[in-house]
């Protein structure tokens, strides 16, 4: 029935209404959605959702454009008309809703969400969705699930296409979770609904519907690549040439660097890229960019980037200061190599925003003079870090002491 009184006057002024919808189409539809389907005078999505409520459009049908147009100028310019945008499922959960949000008051739209592939799969498999790990890898790297791969866990992935199971498989069987038992939910909501499963190391399955959501049950072998929930991570989960914050002091910085979600970090002479690596890995909404030098580091940090499961680390060839220009306004600064340079650190500090923190670490006398010069100006807190481990001297034990770090931790006024 049409809304009536004081919510109908409400809905009236939404000139913009996003419609969920699954794979049933019009049968999986209320009766508000239909009528503002039908009321539209122009109806946007993709040819596939147009095609499945054709029935019900008496307004302009428009496909996306390819390549999609991720400013919506073509939906903005109809503001104030009768509009509606058909997606996926939950507009919200990865969707186009999420998209014109940035663009549109939420007091101008109506959103009518239908189920979510992810709510249909943990329907289908009778999963606890508080209890699961969700992630899109829909048209991203698949690296990304690496962080993900915990003993035990399970984990709900969008994918992209009929291949991404297979190199899912693929890649949990080359770090060692062969034994993980892959679900491959397909079409899920249609008439062409299907379910199947295969272990990681034994994945055969072909035909896969492109429209697909897969469902992982994580198992390891002794020699999984797991990656610990903490800062400071082991040194041999990092290709390096020796050009490495070792783990001991990788933890204490990225303590003194106290990253906080959605910051930007800048890693200056990252060496291994350890640094904004694990600043990235504390949170998805955390953004590093690298800046190195040395071309071959340059590669090297993003294979390392992509094995720990964070291929979004930017990494800029070149040296500071000069290859800090133009660079966005960073929350935080790493300085672990190449900071003897005055003019690096004056940059820093410079391009640094209000109240954010600079972590600067020494290991030469040159470096530890110019910090501790830093200190006696602006202030902040001066760290001495001094390891030891235990090492065989002949027959016996004794403590072998590493090269001792100063640090300097400031937040800038």
């Amino acid at each position: 029935m049409p809304a009536k009184g004081p919510r109908a006057a409400k809905l009236a002024s939404k000139w913009l209404t996003i419609v969920g919808i699954g794979e049933d189409g019009v049968a999986g539809l209320g009766d508000e959605a239909k009528q503002r389907i039908a009321q539209a005078e122009f109806v946007f999505g993709g040819k596939r959702h147009l095609g499945l409520v054709a029935s019900l459009v008496n307004g302009k049908a428009t496909p996306w454009p390819m390549p999609f147009d991720a400013e919506m100028r073509d939906v903005l310019a109809l503001a104030g008309k009768d509009v509606c945008v058909l997606a996926s499922g939950d507009p919200f959960f990865h969707g186009v809703g999420v998209t014109l949000a940035r663009k549109v008051k939420p007091g101008e739209m109506l959103v009518l969400p239908a189920p979510s592939s992810l709510s249909l799969a943990a329907s289908r498999l009778g999963w606890a969705l508080q209890d699961v790990e969700t992630i899109s890898l829909h048209g991203h790297s698949i690296d990304l699930i690496r962080p993900l791969l915990q003993p035990g866990a399970r984990i709900l992935a969008l994918t992209s296409d009929a291949d991404a199971p297979a190199a899912i498989a693929a890649l949990l069987d080359e770090l060692g979770f062969g034994p993980s038992r892959l679900t491959v939910l397909e079409a899920l909501g249609s008439a062409d609904e299907a379910q199947r499963a295969a272990r990681a190391d034994a994945f055969d399955l072909k035909n896969i519907n492109p429209l697909n959501v897969l469902a992982l049950e994580i198992e390891t072998t002794p020699d999984a690549r797991v990656l610990p929930l903490t800062v400071g991570l082991a040194d041999h989960l990092f290709e390096h040439d020796g050009q490495i914050t070792k783990r001991e002091i990788r933890a204490i910085t990225l303590s003194a660097l106290a990253p906080r979600r959605g910051e930007l970090l800048w890693d200056i002479g990252a060496g291994s890229g350890s640094i904004g690596i694990e600043w990235m890995m504390a949170h998805p909404s955390l953004r590093a960019i690298a800046i190195e030098a040395d071309g071959e580091r340059v590669a090297r940090i993003a294979r390392n980037a992509a094995h720990c499961g964070v291929p979004g680390l930017v990494v800029i060839e070149g040296s500071a200061p000069k290859a800090l220009a133009r660079l966005q306004t960073p929350d935080a600064i790493f300085i672990g190599g190449g900071g003897s340079d005055a003019g690096v650190l004056e940059k820093a500090i410079k391009a640094l925003r209000p109240g954010g923190r600079l972590v600067a670490n020494a290991v030469t006398l040159e470096m530890e003079a110019l910090l501790l010069d830093q200190y006696n100006w602006r202030g902040g807190d001066l760290t001495r870090i001094a390891l030891s481990r235990a090492a065989p001297v002949g027959s016996m034990q004794s403590w072998r002491p590493a090269m001792p770090v100063t640090q300097w931790n400031w937040i800038k006024p």
